[in-house]
């Protein structure tokens, strides 16, 4: 039975705040007084009765009723009251979990609304037996912060604590992490912390979350540095800390961090950074930080005690347009650069390819080199498509629409063997026919003519036709994006999906292939040939026809080839193809 609770919320312009608890005629007002506590600003009020489920919002100086800012669940959508989230109530059996230091593991990047046709934490659950046999060790989630609209890929959330109740709201969320844990999954959630969506948001009503001191590609800035600076980075912490105590979550992805403009004299990166460590030695267990980030700088994952920023890892973009470019022959946009075997193998043997080299695409040098003395492999996430790289496209095709199997499984192999923390994009290991396309439900209708014509004139703007575009408001384009769980026991999906796993049984079972010194990494390029040193053995690429691939030594095993007919011949000090494929092999 629910006690006293006492509610609070941060509001510190206004001169009079009222709690509304209930909804419509038996809804009930509490005058609110100022308390100072936790910081000042703070409104306060303690209320009996009211436990999990029970419906709330706050009225600022007699306005409309808005929901908490904190609010971790909105099950009649984004512009009602917030429901209060008890978390005595997450039934968890993962008292056996001790988590798992997110380096050097498998990921796996998977959006709820589209891993299944009922788009449910529950559905998602029950294909997680798919993704142990697969290989996966972290299930990365796309953000589930609740959004206006049933359907959205999650980056236009506006309540960021909040759990989107059509994926099965907070309880579904919880449900989830217990079911990974039991499979031994641990599990990354995609935070947005450097904007929030164009409905639904009504913070800067509350006090100064936004600032005009910095300028972002989504408009005002999150305030990290300007008057009131310090109660919204707690809130940013405070929701991050959340995630990972009263969701049992084991890491967090932090979207284009690159966008949180900061002058404080500490980040804010570093400010959770240090926090997040200090919630995993009370929890005893790890806790991570991924950072998307396109600065190319190791900063991003040097201790904060050595002036860093203090992230476990950050996502590597560098190593997905080095493969992508190669692979598909696109030189378009930030591919510009990339695209020759030579970048390749720079990218792959120091991580970057822009780290103090001029960027045509952004028109100066850019990024720094990586100390491979001092900084592993695995502090990078390397992967050959991802939710951006696919969603972003105009028709939302996926690299294995735009190549042969051959050289898809080549790609696979180089990143899923390379010395990288690996990250497959949900579908990619069977070479889904689907399209993940770029999808939204805003009611409002005019916002979503809006967006609709926007995703058009963006890609009119270079050289397709409106109609070509898929309308992002169209339930068909959210339909069109779900993969069919029919396909991974079909051919020629059942081909590709049997190269993933062992992929990944490879790289569990053999030591120098998990390997994430940098400094021990080497690629040779000769002709359309490709060659990853990983110790004893190679990750033999041929992107052309009857090509005798020199290994740098003899070579007395194969380990694993595509397409295994007709097999790659092993030759003194090499390897021969009759066409396009690749081979693992073991040399003396």
């Amino acid at each position: 039975m629910a006690g006293t609770r006492d509610f609070g919320v941060w509001a510190p312009g206004a001169q009079q705040v009222d709690l509304v608890v209930g909804t419509g005629g038996d809804a009930q007002r509490y005058a609110m007084r100022r308390s100072g506590s936790p910081r000042s600003g703070w409104w306060t009020a303690p209320v009996e009765g009211a436990g999990h489920g029970t419906r709330y919002g706050f009225s600022l100086d007699g306005g409309d009723v808005r929901p908490d800012p904190r609010s971790g669940w909105q099950p009649e959508g984004v512009h009602a009251t917030s429901a209060i989230v008890d978390p005595a109530v997450f039934g968890w059996t993962d008292d056996g979990w001790a988590g798992r230091d997110v380096r050097g593991a498998v990921f796996y990047e998977l959006h709820v609304g589209t891993f299944t046709p009922e788009g449910t934490f529950a559905a998602a659950a029950a294909k997680l037996d798919h993704l142990v046999e697969l290989g996966v060790e972290v299930v990365e989630v796309l953000p589930v912060s609740a959004w206006d609209g049933p359907w959205n890929w999650g980056y236009d959330g506006v309540a960021p604590y909040a759990v989107q109740h059509e994926y099965g709201g907070p309880e579904g969320f919880a449900a989830f992490v217990d079911a990974c844990h039991g499979r031994g999954l641990a599990v990354a959630l995609d935070c947005v912390y450097n904007h929030l969506g164009p409905s639904g948001n009504y913070l800067a009503e509350f006090g100064p979350y936004f600032t005009d001191k910095h300028d972002t590609p989504w408009g005002a800035a999150v305030n990290l540095d300007d008057t009131g600076s310090e109660e919204v980075r707690r809130w940013i912490c405070d929701n991050a800390l959340r995630w990972f105590r009263d969701f049992h979550v084991d890491a967090l992805r932090l979207d284009a961090v690159h966008a949180l403009v900061d002058d404080s004299p500490t980040h804010v990166l570093a400010q959770l950074a240090d926090e997040v460590a200090a919630l995993s030695r009370e929890v005893g267990r790890p806790l991570s930080l991924v950072a998307e980030s396109d600065l190319n700088d190791a900063a991003m994952v040097t201790p904060t005690a050595e002036g860093g920023f203090g992230m476990t890892a950050q996502w590597d973009d560098d190593v997905h347009h080095a493969l992508h470019a190669l692979l598909t022959g696109e030189r378009q946009g930030y591919y510009a650069d990339f695209g020759s075997p030579e970048v390749l193998k720079t990218t792959f043997e120091e991580a970057f390819f822009h780290a103090e080299r001029f960027s045509s695409f952004r028109g100066e040098v850019w990024g720094k080199r990586v100390d491979r003395a001092r900084v592993p492999g695995t502090a990078f996430l390397g992967y050959l498509q991802t939710h951006d790289q696919v969603g972003n496209r105009a028709v939302g095709e996926r690299i294995g629409h735009l190549l042969g199997e051959a050289r898809l499984a080549a790609g696979a192999a180089l990143y899923l063997l390379g010395p990288f923390t690996p990250m497959i994009f949900m579908g990619e290991e069977w070479n889904a026919s689907t399209p993940w396309q770029f999808f939204t439900s805003f009611p409002d209708p005019e916002l979503g003519q809006a967006v609709s014509r926007g995703r058009r004139a963006e890609f009119g703007e270079h050289g397709w036709s409106a109609e070509d575009v898929p309308d992002p408001q169209d339930p068909a384009t959210r339909e069109r994006s779900v993969l069919r769980w029919d396909e991974p026991g079909q051919e020629p999906h059942a081909r590709v999906l049997e190269w993933y796993r062992t992929l990944t049984r490879l790289r569990r079972e053999v030591p120098e292939l998990r390997s994430d010194d940098l400094r021990e990494v080497r690629v040779d390029t000769a002709g359309g040939a490709l060659v990853l040193h990983r110790g004893r053995h190679r990750v033999v690429v041929s992107l052309g026809g009857g090509d005798d691939v020199a290994v740098g030594g003899d070579p007395v095993e194969v380990l694993a080839a595509f397409p295994a007919e007709p097999a790659p011949e092993l030759r003194a000090g090499g390897v021969r193809f009759a066409g396009e494929g690749v081979a693992v092999v073991r040399v003396a």
